[in-house]
């Protein structure tokens, strides 16, 4: 099947599937400006890259998506939970999203904070009563999931982000650990829960690994590019954030052109990677889209 055919069709059960999720009935109307909100921001777009890579690694290893389904929603509910929560006043106090209000003020800060809490819960209760997954393949998920998001994943990766914007002393070593954790655990996890749900080995799942953190990698030092040569039009988000904020990123370090050769050679390594996952044609021009993406 053709590369944009397979990524449509992958993004169109995601949509479908976080609708499904999330929808208002009789005994939830109390929660009534608690679900829009997390529905406001859930359903406001975005690329779907997390979902649409547990798909593809499901099918790489000869999986059905529809056991990928439950996993594939969850990942992209922490991502929404995280959006939400980055762009309080609290932490990067952006007032866009996407090309439209950020949801605190689309709502108000105490909704947001309420709906970025609730979408960080509601995922494990949906891959918890998953019918199409075995139980031991809902407890492998949960675990990885729940490392990937707390203390030394995603959640843990923001707090390395806050505490060098009080730093002069950041350098290359840093910058990396801080993206494989704020970035690149929840890319990662996504291809990790997308081989669980196949049933694949260890030794798939440790290749399906080193691709993400590659991956994860180059998709951050391209966001470093994008927020000093993007427009806000196109990047849907307030620009030159980075140094207002006064964050040292791979283009403070290296420039716009070394920035661009990096991450050129991190997704030369995250390909290499592939190298020992068969049926990865799809996953191959993922990557070169993701290199050169624009926003």
């Amino acid at each position: 099947m053709e590369f944009k055919t397979k990524l449509n069709e992958y993004i169109a059960f995601t949509e479908e599937s976080l609708k499904s999720y999330n929808a208002h009935s009789e005994e939830s109307a109390p929660q009534k400006n608690l679900i829009d909100a997390m529905n406001y921001s859930l359903e406001a777009g975005g690329k779907r890259i997390r979902p649409v890579l547990v798909y593809a690694f499901c099918e790489a290893f000869c999986g059905d998506i529809r056991k990928a389904k439950a996993p594939a929603c969850a990942i992209e509910m922490i991502h929404t939970f995280s959006l939400i929560h980055d762009d309080l006043p609290a932490m990067d106090d952006d007032d866009l999203r996407r090309g439209r209000p950020s949801c605190h003020k689309a709502f108000d800060e105490a909704m947001a904070i309420l709906a970025g809490d609730a979408l960080s819960v509601l995922p494990f209760g949906i891959i918890a009563d998953d019918a199409e997954l075995t139980a031991d393949q809902k407890v492998k998920i949960i675990s990885v999931l729940a490392k990937a998001v707390g203390r030394d994943g995603m959640i843990g990766g923001q707090v390395i982000d806050m505490e060098n914007e009080k730093r002069s002393d950041v350098d290359e070593d840093n910058l990396r650990n801080m993206y494989k954790n704020k970035t690149g655990r929840l890319i990662a996890v996504s291809c990790v829960m997308g081989c669980i749900c196949a049933g694949a080995d260890d030794k798939a799942i440790k290749a399906a690994e080193d691709y993400a953190y590659s991956l994860g990698l180059a998709f951050q030092i391209i966001d470093d590019i994008l927020d000093v040569t993007s427009t806000q039009e196109e990047l849907g988000k307030p620009i030159g954030s980075d140094e207002d904020e006064n964050k040292t990123t791979f283009v403070t370090l290296h420039g716009v052109e070394g920035a661009k050769r990096i991450a050129a050679q991190i997704t030369d390594e995250a390909l290499s990677a592939l190298d020992r996952i068969e049926n990865s044609e799809f996953l191959r021009e993922l990557t070169e889209m993701l290199l050169r993406r624009k926003n």
